[in-house]
């Protein structure tokens, strides 16, 4: 048999390059972590409460297009937060933002006293 001559060679540098892959990959996900996300803001803060509020009017639709029932309560909550936020930064916005949160609260406001009427807004269209 002249097989039994030859050796059986293993490659075990796999095993170092795969580490050394997973060193990197580990790298570049601590490097590029923060950078994804939004410069933190006061206008980012309004649209986050704001878009609480939406949901809880009803103002989305689920992934399928299913109806999500308005949470009378939660959107109340989260306009309340907003008027408290409105009161807490008196004289200390610029134009633009004081614009921005009085007209995010007015159209909530509106869009919920409608939807306590009954006119609910259409799934997926946003009140604001």
């Amino acid at each position: 048999m002249a097989d039994e001559g030859k050796k059986l060679q293993i490659d075990d540098d796999w095993k170092s390059q795969a580490q050394a892959e997973k060193e990197r990959l580990a790298e570049q996900v601590e490097q590029s972590g923060p950078r994804d996300l939004p410069a933190a803001d006061f206008v980012g803060l309004i649209q986050i409460i704001a878009m609480q509020a939406v949901v809880g009017l009803g103002g989305f639709a689920g992934p399928g297009g299913q109806e999500i029932p308005a949470n009378l309560e939660l959107a109340k909550h989260h306009i309340d937060m907003l008027d408290v936020l409105d009161k807490k930064t008196q004289g200390n916005l610029t134009p633009e933002e004081k614009r921005l949160l009085d007209t995010t609260l007015h159209q909530l406001r509106m869009a919920y006293v409608e939807t306590v009427r009954g006119a609910a807004p259409t799934p997926g269209a946003s009140p604001i």
